[in-house]
């Protein structure tokens, strides 16, 4: 299933880490309405969730980085090339009664992984364009139907992420370059823009390396950094001063706020 996390080596990558029923929510742009979608799930990986750490949004060991277990990779068109990465979803079992478990309600997850499209000829592959599917991990597929079912019905919609704690920077790169992990991040979850400043710059917009890995060529050594990030939905919070001067490559430094 999600196996995209072995694809992606460091050595590349760090070239660069209960809602309610209502009938609306703004949460990004491509999802405002708060209506249930039609998809199917399946699940990877084994109870213990340890082919489920790291993956394509770049998060690294999902219970270090306040993920877990409560996660999910997405298919090609919900994955977005990496721009869902930090969304969060409520999923159901739905309409196949030999399966779905009675009575469980939802769970709520985050996109932490791409399930890659499989090109070999075959009726099903579930994770190719045009449809819409969730590679769950396995404790969260198991809290919704019996893993011997293998693929069940679904229905989904964006929620709000609620997280505990300030957003989250992940120091990574080398004195002539930044590399930086946001995660950690509530509200829409998926974060579309990062701006740094240090203490002897203007402020400078970060480009998305892939996932939630955002990079600048500016010498920051040396210098106290304050962010700006901006999710999905339009909302910008200022962390002014998040890193003294001193900080390392390998350092994670937590905001004083969240979304």
């Amino acid at each position: 299933m999600a196996m995209f996390q072995n694809l992606l080596p460091w050595i590349v990558l760090v070239t660069l880490l209960v809602p309610t029923m209502g009938n609306k929510t703004s949460i990004g742009e491509k999802a405002a309405s708060n209506d249930w979608e039609d998809a199917h799930a399946t699940f990877y990986g084994d109870m213990g969730g340890s082919e489920t750490m790291k993956g394509a949004c770049g998060y690294g060991d999902l219970f270090r980085q306040g993920y877990g277990l409560e996660t999910t990779a997405l298919s090609t068109v919900l994955f977005n090339n990496g721009l869902t990465c930090g969304a969060c979803f409520e999923v159901m079992c739905v309409d196949d009664p030999q399966w779905c478990l009675p009575n469980v309600g939802t769970i709520k997850i985050t996109a932490t992984n791409f399930c890659p499209p499989n090109w070999d000829p075959a009726p099903d592959h579930w994770c190719n364009p045009p449809q819409k599917h969730f590679d769950l991990s396995m404790p969260m597929f198991t809290k919704l139907a019996q893993a011997k079912a293998g693929i069940i019905p679904i229905k989904y919609r964006r929620v709000p992420c609620s997280k505990l704690g300030g957003v989250k920077f992940e120091f990574h790169g080398n004195p002539y370059w930044l590399a930086v992990l946001v995660f950690n991040v509530g509200g829409a979850g998926d974060v579309t823009s990062v701006r740094i400043r240090g203490s002897n710059t203007d402020w400078l917009q970060m480009s998305r390396n892939w996932g939630q890995m955002w990079q600048t060529g500016s010498k920051m050594v040396g210098q106290s950094l304050s962010f700006q990030v901006t999710t999905s939905d339009g909302k910008t919070l200022e962390f002014d001063n998040v890193a003294p001067e001193n900080w390392q490559f390998g350092q994670t430094f937590e905001g004083g706020s969240n979304f």
